[in-house]
């Protein structure tokens, strides 16, 4: 008998949600960041265990908007709340209830199972975690609290005991072999990103945008043309570096991480281009793949 669960991962920003998406999946497929706001877009991750098949969706982060784009950000995170069948709030230990929970606490139906996630409890102790377990479970009655370590992969099998619970009998949505519906030009263009967000001093990788132009598949090698798009003329030269080293580092670093992922040899050409205060402008915003179809 096959059983479907559907269940969004949502919370603030940085709270570690994609990390928690590629633990529960056993591979990466959402890019991750030490910076707020890296995910832009719902990313949907399967997991298909035994006669059940999870469908996770990955949220950007609930803040508040200051931009377009930050305000497409979340309308995708709410909008995702209401397609689910259970939600995964996710929160540090040893953080208090802020507008953004309570937010998401009065959107989640009562009928919908609600299940608190205390993440990152490698760097907290077991004060901070029942401290943060009484703060939340004041405002709201939950399906259950799971104590994570998201980064180290500890108490992340308990979410899906719980969520199994939940799950209906239903056919499966997906092929049983495959762990997102993102399309490659997707991940590769999200890969170069999470690498600038690494490399790059604050206000620069938030203000950019990858679009895949080229994307050529052999039997042996993959070739992908990204064209990289900044708001200011002044970072142009700083994404490049001095002698082209920047953009080398973040084009060595994504190949290694494509090629892990794709399971094939990557050649990776980057271009960087201008495109002024884009985050403001609806047309670029669609053009880049932030689609508002909520």
């Amino acid at each position: 008998m096959q059983k479907t669960l559907f269940a969004a991962i949502v919370g603030r920003p940085n709270t570690g949600k994609s990390t928690l998406l590629n633990a529960i999946l056993g591979q990466k497929v959402a890019i991750v960041s030490s910076k707020p706001q890296t995910t832009r877009t719902r990313i949907t991750g399967i997991l298909t265990k035994e006669e059940t098949q999870f469908v996770f969706l990955d949220t950007p982060g609930i803040h508040r908007p200051q931009d377009k784009l930050g305000s497409y950000m979340v309308k995708e995170a709410n909008g995702a709340i209401g397609d689910v069948d259970a939600v995964l709030l996710v929160v540090q230990s040893g953080d208090r209830v802020g507008e953004v929970e309570k937010s998401i606490m009065k959107k989640v139906d009562e009928d919908t199972p609600l299940i608190l996630v205390i993440n990152k409890t490698d760097i907290s102790n077991a004060a901070q975690i029942a401290e943060t377990i009484v703060r939340f479970s004041a405002e709201r009655e939950f399906s259950a609290v799971v104590p994570i370590s998201a980064k180290n992969n500890e108490g992340v099998e308990f979410i899906i005991e719980e969520l199994d619970k939940y799950a209906c009998e239903s056919p499966w949505f997906f092929p049983d072999d495959i762990v997102t519906d993102q399309p490659e030009r997707a991940i590769a263009a999200e890969i170069i990103r999470e690498k600038m967000l690494r490399l790059l001093a604050e206000e620069i990788p938030h203000g950019v945008a990858v679009v895949i132009e080229a994307f050529e598949e052999t039997s042996k090698i993959i070739k992908i043309r990204a064209e990289i798009f900044c708001e200011r003329d002044s970072h142009k030269p700083i994404i490049i570096g001095k002698h082209g080293d920047m953009l080398k580092k973040i084009g060595t670093m994504a190949r290694e991480d494509l090629e892990k992922i794709l399971g094939i040899k990557v050649f990776l050409d980057l271009w960087v281009k201008v495109k002024e205060n884009w985050r403001e402008q609806n047309a670029a915003i669609a053009n880049f793949g932030f689609k508002d179809e909520n």
